[in-house]
């Protein structure tokens, strides 16, 4: 078991469904979960349900809803799925507070790494993050992926410039590790 790990939380990652639509609403609205999160704010469930009628059946993306002990506590998936080039892009977060800390984020990426390495035959997951969102860059460096550089003025949020690390894991790497 590692640091922050708790042994008595399982945890599960299953498909986003039209039910997850409010715990989504109010995970994105609390400002505790949104600082790094770049929505059209305030969420709404008449906006979440059209997203969902766009993209239910959109192949391009996988998205999906962490639950420990069968608690929905988070968001996690694949964005851009490119099967030509066999990558796609990351995301997770932890809409219930009392699941930080204790190991669900990086077991519900580890089942996702799985997932996209194992099931959609994927080689790359990437990933984006502000450089100032020192918690996530640290449970991405405890999934195995590595910081690759840093996009200089790459967002525009509330009219100030955001730079923004871009990390990678490939297969091979993955699979070093989970040997």
């Amino acid at each position: 078991m590692t640091q922050g790990e708790d042994a008595a939380v399982r945890v599960t990652v299953r498909r986003f469904n039209r039910n997850d639509i409010p715990d989504k609403v109010r995970w994105i609205n609390d400002p505790a979960n949104n600082r790094f999160l770049h929505y059209d704010l305030p969420l709404t469930i008449d906006k979440t349900e059209q997203w969902y009628e766009r993209v239910s059946n959109d192949a391009s993306r996988y998205d999906a809803v962490i639950e420990a002990d069968g608690v929905p506590c988070g968001l996690i998936g694949l964005l851009d799925i490119d099967s030509k080039n066999k990558k796609a892009e990351f995301y997770v977060t932890l809409g219930e507070a009392e699941y930080r800390g204790r190991g669900v984020a990086l077991t519900a990426t580890a089942k996702l790494l799985d997932y996209a390495f194992g099931e959609l035959g994927l080689h790359r997951i990437y990933l984006y993050t502000e450089t100032e969102n020192t918690d996530a860059q640290k449970l991405f460096g405890r999934a195995g992926f590595i910081k690759e550089g840093c996009l200089r003025n790459d967002l525009l949020v509330n009219g100030i410039y955001k730079d923004r690390f871009i990390y990678g894991l490939c297969k091979d790497d993955y699979d070093k590790r989970h040997r």
